[in-house]
């Protein structure tokens, strides 16, 4: 369980080191470096109990036609026009032992979870001149957990996003910025996943409970970057709202509000001498 949550939390470090972009500016095909960063998140969304992690990681974009590894995701196009993209890309999370949670002590431990599905992008507004971008994302991903032996469908979510970004936020200081929000929607079986207690973990503090399927919660990150030579410096916070959830009920729900942040420092040492457009946010 320690060296998944290593290899996963590498993922996600690797995810937030991955740059926004100036729009219409000319990048290298593909970059390679290495990177340090530092992640403080919550056990899942709902707990009262945080865990700080402090790792290396490798870094790699790839600013391919089809195929990209960029933008905090890796993906595959399968349609774009000037302002609509559809494509597939994947996301995971870290494992929870329950030992180390009080509220799910002696209850099953989360393994680690994946989630793949199609995402459609749409541009809303653009200025390359003024370098700023609105977009609304609408990925349904399915989702999977697993112990690295087996592969269990534990559900399905539906996560709408309008997002901004913003070139040259300070004017000269090439610092960049994003911000994202919306609401998550989940069926039974994805919330059943984090959230049920059955009746043979049910407990005088802990009662047994079910969720239904619904409203997931609503989330607001915002994202800083600089670059400076070889070495890329990125931050970001990001806030979860459970308020009116299916699950707020669910006695593993310790706080109605779950805050995730990080930071990470990357040094490219390596990259293409030939360029493509970067066509931000995709």
């Amino acid at each position: 369980m320690a060296a998944l949550r290593v290899v996963l939390l590498m993922l996600i470090l690797v995810f937030l080191a991955l740059p926004q972009k100036t729009l219409g500016a000319q990048k290298p095909l593909w970059e390679l470096g290495v990177g340090g960063g530092f992640l403080l998140m919550p056990d899942y969304r709902g707990s009262d109990e945080t865990r700080a992690y402090l790792l290396p990681f490798p870094y790699a974009i790839y600013r391919g036609g089809v195929f990209r590894l960029e933008d905090k995701r890796v993906a595959a196009r399968i349609f774009k026009t000037d302002r609509i993209t559809l494509d597939a890309s994947g996301y995971g999370a870290v494992p929870v032992r329950s030992g180390n949670n009080d509220a799910r002590m002696w209850m099953p431990d989360l393994d680690a979870t994946f989630e793949f599905g199609p995402a459609l992008r749409i541009k809303l507004l653009e200025s390359k001149e003024n370098r700023y971008l609105l977009s609304l994302v609408l990925p349904v991903r399915a989702v999977f957990s697993t112990d690295f032996r087996t592969v269990r469908y534990e559900g399905f979510i539906f996560s709408p996003r309008l997002n901004f970004e913003k070139g040259d936020v300070i004017p000269g200081t090439g610092v960049y910025a994003g911000v994202s929000t919306g609401p998550m929607f989940a069926d039974r079986g994805y919330h059943n996943y984090f959230y049920e207690v059955e009746p043979e973990y049910a407990m005088l503090s802990r009662p047994a409970y079910t969720p239904d399927a619904g409203y997931s919660g609503s989330a607001f990150t915002i994202g800083i970057g600089k670059d400076y030579k070889q070495l890329k410096f990125h931050a970001f916070a990001s806030v979860d709202f459970l308020q009116g959830t299916a699950f707020e009920e669910s006695p593993l729900v310790k706080r109605k509000m779950s805050w995730m942040g990080g930071f990470s420092i990357t040094w490219v040492f390596l990259k293409s001498e030939k360029t493509v457009e970067d066509e931000s946010p995709y």
